[in-house]
């Protein structure tokens, strides 16, 4: 019998203005991070060269417009992940967690395109894409903070009874699902808008795996493009 796809898009989603890039790696060692790897701090030094030009306009709106639905509105904390990275990056405080963690962060500011990670031993061999409803939430970090997901796009994961339970969307991922010192595979996620102001995405799943093979010691790393 054929096992169900790692992921798949809710019903709900189809129509939507939306790419996926699916990234899997396997046979990994993750360690934290004593600084930045010699591609990022390359990396890190053109987007300070470039200053906010590096993340162009139209590439911004249409990333913000790929979340915009409903209740959810986009801005100010609820602004896409990949702002937020280049922000810091300008600021001099890219963050630096582990090599898993460094990669898919260097992929999403590079690009300009939000992207998640998640422990796979964590999140099981079963995911769904679909927007948040009324009330769900989930803690981000370590000091207890929530966000809401009314509307927002979400990778959803089974619980242990079955259920569907948010993980991880292109703002802040779940604390339950992180990546720490340890993991040894991976599953990724790369968001991206229909059209030309998503180009890029499969570039940037190359580059994502190139990462893992090379930075992280992933012994197999593969991806994937989803759209409904």
């Amino acid at each position: 019998m054929e096992s169900p796809p790692l992921l798949r898009l809710d019903a709900s989603l189809a129509g939507a203005s939306l790419r996926c890039a699916l990234v899997t790696a396997s046979g990994l060692v993750t360690k934290a991070s004593a600084g930045p790897s010699p591609r990022l701090a390359a990396l890190l030094e053109r987007v300070r060269a470039a200053g906010e030009s590096w993340l162009p306009e139209a590439r911004k709106k249409a990333v913000r417009d790929l979340l915009r639905h409903g209740a959810y509105k986009p801005a100010g904390r609820a602004k896409p992940s990949s702002e937020y990275l280049v922000a810091a990056a300008l600021e001099g405080s890219f963050p630096l967690v582990n090599g898993p963690v460094d990669a898919n962060n260097a992929v999403s500011l590079e690009f300009g395109l939000p992207a998640s990670v998640f422990d796979l031993a964590k999140v099981g061999p079963e995911l769904l894409l679909r927007r948040g409803g009324p009330g769900d939430s989930y803690v981000f970090n370590a000091s207890g903070q929530s966000i809401a997901l009314e509307d927002l796009l979400c990778v959803w994961r089974r619980g242990d009874d079955g259920a569907w339970l948010p993980t991880g969307n292109p703002v802040k991922d779940a604390m339950d699902s992180k990546v720490f010192e340890g993991c040894g595979a991976i599953v990724a996620l790369v968001y991206a808008p229909a059209g030309p102001e998503g180009d890029g995405l499969e570039a940037s799943a190359e580059r994502y795996t190139a990462l893992l093979r090379e930075d992280c010691g992933a012994i197999e790393a593969t991806w994937s493009i989803i759209q409904p």
